[in-house]
């Protein structure tokens, strides 16, 4: 008796630590998120970063891959937040997927070849006196010695130019088999991406549109050895109902559709940003 006594004050101790230990990263995540500039906050409403992190268990201290980093607006949420023991590894599209867009210059695509060193050095810019480590890598091209050192890989709408691509390069495979590779087991694959309607067409949900379908992101990944453990309407918005005729760049920021059109414009803003899914896996 006296023993089970004992458990049980040790589990009730664990789970207040625990929770502790919760409530502290989450101070801690909105303290980094309310720090960051006005024009970044201006997309919360959308992106949902709070939310959407602690749905995905990130915590600092964990190493996490961030697909298609861009111009850092994770990126710069996700430095301080990690902190010192963690570390944050950009991954970029391949080098030869890149063509295939068919608007990006020779200049461009030169400067793609440096990309890895490029990033770090601009991401060490970002990192602050108590950021992550940073290192990085090209889908395709990950180093043996990142095999097994990851917590969570990112694909925050980083899939529908990957899925796009695939029948030219099989580079969704490729980068769903570095996910695997890099993540520990039991590590988690975190995706927000833009959401098809299931009654759309497969060929306008194939990513050169910007959306996809959830069952066939939850086909690929199950194919590519995850398993699904959760999905959140976090990022959902009912109010983007794309044609056959749509874009996701139609919407903000890019409002690709409207530049030269004020009324256009103000109603893809009253829109807002697209309809996300938000998915969860992890590598057994």
């Amino acid at each position: 008796m006296k023993k089970i006594l004992i458990s049980l004050i040790a589990l009730v101790l664990l789970s207040a630590g625990n929770s502790l230990l919760a409530d502290a990263d989450s101070e801690r995540l909105a303290a980094v998120l309310a720090a960051q500039p006005e024009e970044v906050q201006a997309r919360y409403q959308y992106r949902h970063p709070q939310e959407t992190l602690e749905f995905f268990g990130i915590a600092p201290g964990m190493t996490v891959v961030e697909a298609l980093p861009g111009g850092g607006w994770y990126t710069k949420i996700l430095l301080p937040y990690l902190g010192q023991d963690g570390e944050l590894i950009g991954a970029d599209y391949s080098q030869e997927m890149f063509p295939l867009f068919g608007f990006f210059s020779d200049e461009e695509l030169k400067k793609k070849e440096t990309w890895v060193g490029d990033w770090v050095a601009k991401a060490g810019e970002w990192e602050g006196e108590d950021g992550a480590r940073i290192s990085a890598f090209a889908f395709g091209s990950m180093p043996d010695e990142m095999k097994g050192q990851a917590d969570a890989v990112l694909f925050i709408r980083a899939l529908h130019n990957l899925a796009r691509f695939e029948g030219e390069g099989a580079f969704l495979t490729a980068a769903l088999k570095n996910a695997y590779d890099v993540l520990k087991p039991g590590g988690i694959v975190a995706v927000v991406q833009h959401q098809a309607r299931a009654n759309m067409s497969d060929e306008w949900a194939s990513g050169r549109n910007g959306y996809l379908k959830m069952d066939f992101l939850v086909s690929r990944m199950e194919a590519a050895g995850f398993e699904f453990v959760a999905e959140s309407a976090i990022n959902a918005n009912e109010k983007d109902q794309p044609t056959d005729s749509d874009i996701v760049w139609r919407l903000p920021p890019s409002l690709a559709t409207s530049r030269e059109n004020p009324e256009l414009r103000a109603e893809m803003v009253a829109l807002g940003e697209s309809n996300r899914m938000t998915l969860k896996f992890r590598k057994p």
